[in-house]
């Protein structure tokens, strides 16, 4: 039976679940307060980074994280005044940062990263949008083997789930990566990985195959559900409602008080996120990379070199500060020191951190709105595998997969 499914936001994953919705005989409708790909998903490293499925809260965490914020060598910043409302968001977040919890956010996470290669492929077959999709390698460069070594804890993860590196030394380290400092000495490279060459132009391209095949995009403001015996009736924006049999929630950070409309206060925070693309650069890396000293990847665009990451904490209606570029610019320039361009293009933009690090993917109770934010950094991996998981459960099929670890009633 055809369906008419709202969905709102026009990100990876709205734009995945709407294309896979399409392509399984729904009637779909876009909304959006930009447009396709104009926000978190336009700014993010372009990397589909199958490994990707450890959380930023490993064990350890809560001991080094008030030395992390007064290292100016680290990419971790916080504005101190937003300090008293992140508290109870930060205690929840902190809570989980050991070995149980870490394992457990790990074994939710990688069924939804793991194959986004396969993923990507699948949701742009046969469309523009497959132009900018690229099969690579993925390494992790640190400056000694004792660095990497030092990471024992992340890389046992993943070997757990599949993921074993190829270690290079010395000469074999520059010999692969020739442009590379001499001082970083040892490189983990991960096959069977991936990147977008231009993750806003892809997006776009998305958008425009759901366009072209009878899906309706909408620019509005959405301020509300209109709901009537626990059932979803219609989306209402700032440009009137629209009805529908669906509606599905990929707004991002953006998500959080809509779901308050819903009566679940979802323990949700902005990450502020950062870019730097290098415009016509040259003598840089020739596929992504993961700077270890920075914890930000380098990664060959059609544009230049973007080199991105940073966790900041500061709210969402926080503007870009000058540390982070400041940082970004140092390391880069350390880590490819022969590398020239033209000019930069500066970006910031704000990541959906739940405190669990877990995304939430589902149906609200029965109301027959569904639930697909909060990948915390890794939205561009996970957002066809979680557009093709909601386009099943919008159509009554039965995800391959316990759903339960993404419920979006955990919180309420």
């Amino acid at each position: 039976m055809s369906q008419h499914v709202i969905v709102i936001g026009a990100g990876i994953v709205g734009a995945s679940t709407a294309l896979w919705l399409l392509r399984a005989g729904q009637r779909v409708t876009v909304i959006d307060r930009a447009g396709w790909g104009a926000g978190t998903s336009h700014g993010n490293g372009g990397v589909l980074a199958a490994a990707a499925m450890l959380p930023v809260t490993g064990p350890g965490l809560v001991r080094k994280a008030p030395a992390m914020v007064l290292d100016p060598n680290y990419p971790l910043f916080l504005r101190w005044g937003y300090l008293p409302r992140l508290l109870p968001w930060l205690r929840k977040y902190l809570s989980h940062a050991n070995d149980v919890d870490t394992r457990r956010i790990a074994e939710g996470l990688a069924p939804i990263v793991s194959d986004t290669v396969t993923q990507h492929h699948a949701l742009a077959e046969g469309t523009a949008a497959a132009d900018w999709l690229e099969n690579s390698d993925y390494s992790y460069a640190y400056a000694t083997r004792a660095a990497f070594e030092a990471d024992a804890y992340a890389w046992g993860l993943r070997a757990q789930h599949g993921f074993v590196p190829e270690i290079r030394e010395g000469d074999a380290a520059h010999a692969y990566v020739p442009n590379l400092a001499r001082d970083i000495t040892c490189v983990a490279t991960l096959k069977d990985h991936g990147y977008v060459r231009d993750p806003g132009g892809y997006v776009r391209a998305l958008g425009q195959e759901i366009q072209a095949n009878g899906g309706t995009f909408v620019q509005a403001d959405v301020t509300d559900f209109d709901i009537a015996e626990d059932t979803f009736r219609a989306v209402v924006t700032n440009q009137g409602s629209f009805a529908g049999d669906a509606a599905v929630l990929t707004a991002g950070v953006w998500s959080k008080p809509l779901m308050r409309r819903l009566g679940i206060n979802v323990p949700l925070e902005s990450e502020g996120g950062y870019h730097i693309v290098f415009r016509g650069a040259k003598d840089g890396p020739d596929h992504p990379m993961m700077l270890a000293s920075g914890k930000f990847v380098a990664t060959p665009m059609d544009e230049g070199v973007r080199c991105a990451g940073i966790l900041e904490f500061g709210g969402l209606e926080a503007g870009p500060s000058k540390a982070p570029f400041d940082f970004l610019r140092r390391h880069t320039k350390a880590a490819f020191p022969n590398m020239t361009w033209k000019d930069e293009v500066e970006w910031h933009g704000h990541r959906p951190a739940p405190a669990d690090s877990l995304p939430l993917i589902g149906e609200v109770r029965k109301s027959r709105i569904f639930t697909g934010f909060g990948h915390h950094h890794i939205g561009l991996t996970g957002g066809p595998k979680t557009g093709r998981l909601l386009s099943q459960l919008i159509t009554g099929t039965m995800p391959n997969l316990d759903m339960t670890p993404y419920a979006p009633t955990r919180f309420a």
